[in-house]
């Protein structure tokens, strides 16, 4: 854990309090445990958990700087990434979980009660029933996903959830830079423009990785998201 406590304050000037490396280390101990019943994530090892999941997720705040989100959403969030981590880091923050997967919203859910995290909720749904929802669509000021889809396809899932002048942020690999250019028709056509694409270095991880930031500059038509399933069958 200390090498994630000096990773942290290096590459993102975050300092870890002793209230969240106690959350973070509760974390990792139960992901390893249910993961021995439940295959939900790749990564079983703490080094791996403590960079590629923890680290991972703390990158997010490049995006915001010094503003983090009021409302997040976190669409397709499996085991709790960037979402968890996000909130033991940003205590205020009132952030959704959304994750389709039964076993993997109730983990999360498992994780939650835990570490007794307040303003927190998870949504077992597609994410295109929740962008339908009136209780949920255009409502958020952030929304992020990692390692969901193609951004094509998750434009259509996160845009949607975002209110206008809020700001959608994909973690993406080395394809982060191609997709967005090949998004850009489905990003304008949802409300979204986009904004930067953010290099990101993790440590001991050769692959590129980048951050695609969009903001949602007007509102999204009616008929969007379309039926769960479509958008991924056929991507804007």
């Amino acid at each position: 854990m200390e090498k994630l406590v000096r990773d942290a304050q290096e590459l993102l000037n975050i300092h870890l309090t002793r209230r969240a490396i106690t959350a973070l280390s509760l974390y990792e101990k139960e992901l390893i445990l249910w993961n021995q019943k439940f295959n939900l994530t790749a990564i079983r090892d703490l080094d791996g958990i403590r960079t590629k999941h923890f680290l991972d997720s703390f990158f997010c705040a490049l995006a915001w700087k010094s503003n983090p989100p009021t409302r997040l959403v976190d669409v397709g969030t499996g085991a709790g990434f960037p979402g968890i981590p996000l909130k033991i880091l940003y205590p205020s923050m009132h952030v959704t979980l959304v994750e389709s997967v039964s076993k993997k919203a109730m983990f999360c859910q498992h994780i939650i009660q835990l570490l007794g995290l307040k303003k927190i909720e998870v949504v077992n749904a597609r994410a295109e029933e929740l962008g339908r929802d009136p209780a949920y669509r255009e409502s958020f000021d952030w929304g992020v996903a990692r390692a969901v889809a193609n951004l094509r396809v998750l434009s259509e899932y996160l845009l949607p959830l975002i209110k206008v002048g809020g700001m959608m942020l994909a973690q993406k690999g080395e394809s982060g830079p191609a997709e967005a250019q090949a998004a850009e028709r489905a990003i304008d056509i949802l409300g979204g423009e986009l904004r930067q694409i953010v290099p990101v270095t993790l440590p001991g991880i050769v692959e590129d990785r980048y951050l695609v930031l969009v903001e949602k500059v007007h509102a999204t038509p009616p008929k969007y998201p379309r039926k769960p399933g479509v958008p991924y069958k056929e991507p804007l």
